[in-house]
């Protein structure tokens, strides 16, 4: 199961920076993650999603339920 992140920042507006800048999390950090190719063993983790959960004021569980719902692939 893969994550098309890239697309889910897309439209809902979001950067790295503005992810970064909101969650407290370090830019390199996150810019690996959100950019490294995903396989079963690299799977996007919980901080990425907090961080993501934080930039948008919201809870992880409606990140995390967006995400299944709309951009797996």
């Amino acid at each position: 199961m893969q994550i098309d992140i890239k697309s889910y920042l897309e439209d809902n507006h979001l950067t790295i920076y503005v992810i970064s800048k909101k969650s407290g999390y370090g830019y390199t950090t996150l810019h690996k993650s959100f950019n490294k190719k995903q396989s079963s063993a690299t799977s996007l983790n919980l901080r990425d999603i907090e961080a993501i959960a934080k930039a948008q004021d919201t809870e992880m569980w409606r990140v995390l339920r967006e995400l299944e719902l709309h951009y797996l692939r």
